[in-house]
């Protein structure tokens, strides 16, 4: 990108490769100390592969005079009026000239030293550069025991399960990531919880994630950091289940039909005579075991639901298995298949109460047909209604799969000459 470049105080119309972007909120006790590592690190990303860059500071609000500091130093400051750490990357990605793109804070607590090594994997080919503080390094006193020891190991851990991103310290906050891919991304999470959603949807895209050594040191401030552990690892762990349809509903449908289901099954050869012995399963199983499989069939729904809305943001492949079953995943499909569903409810109704009837208003001698009944009746109505909903979600299309791209059309035959 052509653009004329403050950073370097030389006035000049240059190529701009790298960005290096720090979110900054009232650093000014860090920020000299940051500018001049990140203009070291600068010079040695010229001196090894040729590519010019800047650092801009993505300034959010600062009353203390960093814009001022940052601008004397020669960095260029872009202010972002929307709050958050998210949101100052966001705003600073966007308005960066280079198509590497550096995120690093400003607190001193990283060495953008690191950073050389990780736009040289960028320059090799990589999409995403990510950092490991636990491969470079973690001085006494830059991270809290249970940050080090619980938190982000845990999480890291939960974030590789979901979604097999490969990498070890998915929270480091230096990292390098092409502009194409950050912009293929569409991030906008305004918190902490950016950092997860980057390398998150960028293991949902199938992009190349690498990693390399990053140490950490303990920050310049005399102020306590602007994270706050608890708070923002909820919000990490959250936004993990918010992006993972799988283990958010998929997960617990299946577990919750299949245990219903088999209690149900059990209670139901008990009571025709095919199993024999004590019965374990009586009214009260039945019960929970009807609550369990309708429960579960509603988490299947919201499972498909969440999958397609995030195949239609972008962010996530359409799964295999849904294109293979494409041509029952219709609006038409969930009205004839939940309507089917109800239909069988009433009479199943209908003839638990005739039976009644029939049998002077008796009690019951089992309640399992009547439970069916209504569990045949609940998945019915939430067949219908989730159809409607995920026909929505789809686009308001009547088929819930997106469109498969259309082959490139085959070059005209060569015709031989006269």
């Amino acid at each position: 990108m052509q653009r004329t470049d403050q950073t370097a105080g030389q006035g000049r119309v240059e190529d701009i490769a790298v960005s290096i972007v720090m979110p900054c909120l009232n650093e000014a006790q860090s920020l000299a100390h940051c500018i001049a590592n990140a203009r070291e690190a600068l010079a040695r990303i010229e001196a090894t592969y040729g590519l010019t860059g800047e650092i801009v500071i993505a300034d959010n609000g600062s009353t203390d005079g960093s814009q001022a500091l940052a601008q004397g130093l020669g960095a260029r400051v872009v202010p972002v009026a929307r709050k958050g750490y998210g949101a100052a990357l966001i705003g600073g990605f966007d308005a960066a000239a280079g198509r590497f793109l550096v995120m690093g804070d400003a607190d001193g607590s990283y060495d953008f030293i690191d950073s050389v090594a990780m736009v040289g994997r960028l320059v090799d080919g990589a999409d995403l550069c990510m950092g490991s503080r636990f491969q470079g390094g973690i001085k006494p006193g830059a991270m809290p025991w249970k940050n080090r020891y619980i938190g982000n190991p845990a999480l890291t851990g939960i974030l590789n399960l979901f979604f097999r991103t490969g990498v070890d310290d998915a929270h480091c906050g230096l990292r390098a990531i092409r502009r194409e891919a950050y912009a293929g991304l569409a991030l906008e999470s305004t918190g902490m919880e950016f950092a997860s959603e980057m390398v998150i949807k960028a293991s949902l895209k199938r992009l190349r994630i690498d990693e390399v050594p990053a140490t950490l040191s303990p920050d310049l401030r005399d102020r306590p950091p602007h994270l706050r552990p608890w708070r923002d690892g909820w919000r990490h762990l959250r936004y993990l289940f918010m992006l993972s349809p799988t283990w958010a509903f998929g997960v617990p449908a299946l577990l919750l039909i299949a245990l219903g289901t088999w209690i149900l099954l059990i209670a139901a050869l008990h009571d025709l005579g095919i199993l024999g012995g004590p019965v374990h399963f009586g009214v009260s199983w039945t019960i929970l075991a009807t609550f369990m499989v309708t429960t579960g069939h509603f988490a299947a729904i919201m499972a498909l639901a969440t999958h397609l809305y995030g195949v239609t943001a972008g962010f996530r492949p359409l799964r295999p298995i849904l294109r293979r079953f494409e041509r029952v995943l219709t609006l038409e499909s969930a009205l004839v298949a939940g309507g089917l569903l109800i239909a069988g409810s009433l009479l199943g109704l209908t003839g638990v109460g005739v039976w009644w009837g029939a049998n002077n208003f008796g009690a019951l001698p089992t309640t399992l047909p009547l439970l069916l009944a209504i569990a045949a009746g609940v998945i019915g109505f939430q067949t219908l209604l989730g159809g409607v909903l995920v026909s929505v979600i789809a686009g308001h299309r009547a088929q819930f799969t997106p469109a498969q791209p259309e082959a490139p059309a085959a070059p005209p035959p060569l015709r031989a000459a006269a």
